[in-house]
């Protein structure tokens, strides 16, 4: 018997099938082993010795591994093919030797891109060593990581509030989001015209756009007032006559060539893109791609491993695509030679390929009743994306035209027709943050030089100058491969560890920092700027990368970071002050004492208060005039239903809220916000319905409306359709990582869930 260790569950009913019956293949979960969590963990005295124990939550699918081993002659370790995935298999062999249960077994460290028969097979009949340059990288990851956040975390507590924590990849990101916001705040608008012709030609209508005004070419502000704009208008008005002649047309072909194959990066912008998803949703619906679908005939992976820097696809899956391109959209969509790319990344791991479909053959229509939502939309986008970049380029015709105004004055219309779709036929890569256009993607009529051409009216715009926008998910995630920070296999887990940190807030799509993620980045900056720096967080990857590749030992590297960090720890420890960190000077005296005010950091975020307290307790928010404690707003209307005093809009330390003025003679609070009627009737009482509502702490929770008659409450958004199983009157919607969103009996007795579509 042979065992195969694989790391997901999901994977194993699916790899025994294709290796047969005298294989067990087990999973080990993820990792199984990691640093002890507390200090001491890394030695750096001791060239950096790392104490390691079980992983609680999976030592019972150690124990398993080992007593399935005894009935084994051969361990094959199946982990992922990075080095996450190597450290996995290094972890278990180290484990498993260390309780003599290798003695006399052959141990055998097989890789594989896909789960389809023939990579499982052809991984098994080559198998190799466990390669430790890749587990000494991710052990020098581990290791800086923990460094960092076993120091400078505890000095975050002590400079600005428990509870906060800081890393080595997470702390730039946030940085690149602060800086935006601070670029935002800072930027100056400033007030520009366009000036714009109507036109039309066999009733055609188009427009071109002032490009050159009394013999000068025009510059984005040389009209910069309504005033100038008009008068403009008027001067052009009068020079065309009701006419603008067509002075030169330019006819031109350009080539537009298809985008790779998605990596880790790529695939992460293009989902938010086009999909709306986040990186945690693309890598999550990737994953279930990866491990396998059953299609009818079992469960079988639909693309390749989806954590990689490669843009590179294997000879047999450029045949197959060859193939498919020539029968399904003729062989003039096939350019003469197979297209190859070359990777942006200079440390990707070129050995791997980039994320492609496992078979052209399952198109995403043939899996549509297999999928779920999001499985066949991300499917659909990869399959789409391998197809088109085997494909011709696409051919676009384009034109120009200049068009005279009286002597000095030119107009420019631009247009453009597709001559040949090509790759577009099938994929079209979208963009971040696109802005309009000058119409060059407009058909224009055919324009002859020397012709008059009709003008239907002068249009003057006024316009103003934006400032850079906001990150979000996609752009942040470029931003983050643009400097090297991290690699795309932790850009999901960063972005989720701003967020859980209250960092950053998602809104509208976009990360807005918050006055404690400002505060600590103001820390970080000024006093460890080297180790936000991206360079240095860049350069660090890269010594990762060649420690991986077994260019660089990691006990140097280490050694090489350990030595001024603990140094910068141990002075800022002494000489920085809570409140040179936690308080900004302000060039305005109080109001109440006369002493200097400065903007501070609170339990409910920064404010601005007097420098003199406590003997002043002037304070007001940051963005007001009025001291928070005076003159608080009256509820108008209303009564408190207890003792009828007023009632009053409050600020406690979950934010607003509604509160008696007779406090603390009376205790009565309610939420600022009406709670939402979901119309879900209570399965309780069966008399009132479930209302939406806000905790204390600002948590979704959904309670019955006669509340206190009857208490029913439950965390999950209710659903009124009864339970299959049990019959009770609701069900719920709950979302997890490991399972997704699904459908749920509140019922703790119950055990009924079914998967539901993400929107």
């Amino acid at each position: 018997m042979k065992l195969v260790i694989v790391e997901s569950p999901a994977k194993c009913k699916t790899i025994k099938k294709y290796l047969g019956p005298e294989y067990e293949v087990l999973a080990s979960y993820g990792h199984v082993r990691d640093l002890v969590p507390k200090e001491g963990a890394v030695d750096p005295d001791n060239d950096f010795n790392m104490k390691y124990q079980v992983i609680e939550r999976n030592d019972r699918h150690v124990q398993a591994i080992a007593k399935a081993l005894k009935k084994s002659d051969t361990l094959l370790l199946a982990t992922d093919p990075d080095r996450e995935g190597e450290a996995i298999s290094w972890h278990l062999y180290e484990l498993l030797n260390n309780r003599k249960l290798l003695k006399d077994k052959e141990v055998q460290r097989v890789v594989f891109n896909e789960i389809t028969q023939k990579a499982i097979r052809e991984a098994v009949a080559q198998p190799r060593t466990l390669s430790m340059d890749l587990v000494n990288a991710q052990q020098a990851r581990r290791a800086l990581d923990y460094l960092v956040g076993f120091n400078l975390s505890p000095l975050l507590w002590k400079k600005i509030r428990r509870g906060l924590s800081a890393g080595r990849v997470q702390s730039p990101a946030l940085r690149m989001i602060v800086e935006r916001e601070e670029e935002i705040e800072a930027f100056v608008s400033r007030e520009y015209w366009t000036i714009e012709a109507d036109l039309s030609k066999q009733e055609q209508p188009f427009s071109a756009k002032l490009t050159r005004y009394q013999g000068n070419k025009l510059d984005q502000f040389d009209i910069d007032n309504g005033e100038a704009a008009m008068a403009a208008e008027q001067q052009l008005l009068a020079a065309a006559g009701g006419r603008l002649k067509v002075e030169q047309v330019q006819k031109k072909q350009r080539k537009r060539n298809p985008a790779a194959p998605f990596t880790t990066s790529t695939l992460q912008q293009e989902a938010a893109r086009k999909l709306g998803f986040t990186a945690q949703r693309t890598m999550r619906t990737a994953q279930q791609l990866y491990e396998g679908i059953d299609t009818g005939s079992g469960a079988i992976g639909l693309i390749t491993y989806m954590r990689t820097d490669s843009v590179n696809l294997s000879d047999d899956a450029i045949g197959e695509l060859r193939e498919f391109i020539a029968c399904q959209y003729g062989v003039e969509q096939l350019p003469k030679e197979p297209r190859s790319f070359k990777t942006k990344s200079k440390n990707a791991q070129e050995a791997h390929e980039a994320i492609r479909i496992t078979s052209v053959q399952r198109t995403p229509e043939s899996l549509h009743s297999h999928l779920t939502k999001d499985q066949h939309r991300l499917y659909e986008l990869i399959w789409k994306r391998t197809v088109a970049c085997q494909m011709i380029h696409a051919t676009i015709d384009t034109v120009a035209a200049d068009l005279s105004c009286g002597a000095g004055n030119n107009f420019r219309a631009n247009g453009s027709t597709v001559a040949n779709a090509g790759f577009m036929t099938v994929y079209m890569e979208s963009v971040d943050d696109a802005k309009k256009g000058d119409g060059d993607e407009k058909l224009l009529p055919p324009l002859q030089e020397g012709e008059m051409i009709t003008l239907n009216g002068i249009r003057p715009e006024q316009h103003f100058t934006e400032p850079p926008p906001r990150y979000s998910e996609a752009s942040l995630v470029k931003a983050l491969e643009e400097h090297g920070i991290g690699r795309p296999s932790t850009y999901a887990s960063i972005i989720s560890t701003l967020q859980d940190r209250e960092y950053v807030q998602l809104e509208k799509k976009r990360f807005h920092p918050s006055d404690v993620g400002r505060v600590v980045n103001k820390f970080l900056t000024q006093y460890f700027t080297r180790y936000v720096d991206y360079d240095f967080t860049a350069r660090l990857e890269d010594e990762l990368d060649a420690i991986a590749r077994g260019e660089q030992e990691w006990v140097p590297l280490l050694r090489q970071f350990w030595a001024p960090f603990k140094e910068r720890i141990d002075h800022t420890e002494e000489n920085v002050k809570r409140s040179d960190v936690t308080h900004e000077a302000l060039d305005e005296a109080c109001p109440s004492c006369g002493k200097p005010l400065s903007i501070r950091l609170g339990r409910h975020g920064r404010f601005i208060g007097c420098t003199n307290y406590p003997e002043c307790d002037y304070t007001r928010d940051l963005n007001g005039d009025k001291r928070e404690q005076e003159e608080p707003t009256i509820v108008e209307g209303r009564q408190c239903p207890e003792c009828q005093s007023d009632l009053v809009i409050k600020r406690g330390k979950y934010g607003k809220f509604i509160g008696c003025s007779n406090y603390p003679a009376c205790r009565h609070i309610e939420p600022l916000e009406k709670p939402e009627d979901t119309g879900v009737t209570c399965p309780k009482c069966a008399k009132g319905t479930l209302m939406k509502r806000k905790s204390r702490r600002g948590k979704i929770f959904y309670s019955c409306s006669t509340y206190p008659g009857c208490d029913y409450a439950t965390w999950n958004e209710p659903v009124a359709e009864p339970c299959p199983s049990c019959g009770w009157p609701i069900l719920t919607i709950k979302t997890t990582k490991r399972n997704g969103t699904e459908k749920v009996c509140p019922q703790k007795e119950c055990s009924f869930s079914e998967p539901v579509e993400e929107s």
